[in-house]
């Protein structure tokens, strides 16, 4: 079992979610508004009905399922830190916004950020807790 109570699921997370044990998952998730968004842009993406109706169906899923954190004014405070600490960890961080915006939110919330892709998160040690599962 995780050593967090709650956490926050980044986007790579919710996708792979069937895919994860679940032990290693706090009991309490939630997820960002941003992930809802990236979510929802994905059903756009869909190559045909099929994965368009697993796209869909997946949205819709994490909707009912998890509680959603909006980006609010102390995300948005916390942003410019995040943007700052991945510039000096020699990043750019326009081509990461999204991640970046979701780890503000996990960092207002006080919460840890669980994600498949670590790597995204690189330079905001000190601002979030990044958990790779």
């Amino acid at each position: 079992m995780s050593e967090f109570k709650r956490g926050v699921l980044d986007t790579s997370v919710v996708i792979d979610l069937k895919k994860i044990d679940r032990d290693l998952l706090p009991g309490d998730l939630a997820i960002t508004a941003i992930t809802l968004a990236e979510l929802t842009a994905g059903v756009g993406y869909a190559t045909d009905a099929l994965d368009r109706f697993a796209r869909q169906h997946a949205l819709q899923a994490a909707e009912a399922t998890f509680d959603v954190l909006p980006f609010d004014t102390d995300a948005a405070r916390i942003y410019g830190q995040a943007d700052l600490l991945v510039r000096l960890a020699g990043r750019k961080p326009r081509g990461h916004a999204p991640d970046l915006f979701i780890a503000s939110i996990a960092a207002a919330n006080d919460l840890p950020l669980l994600t498949r892709n670590p790597k995204d998160f690189i330079g905001l040690e000190s601002l979030v807790t990044v958990i790779p599962v």
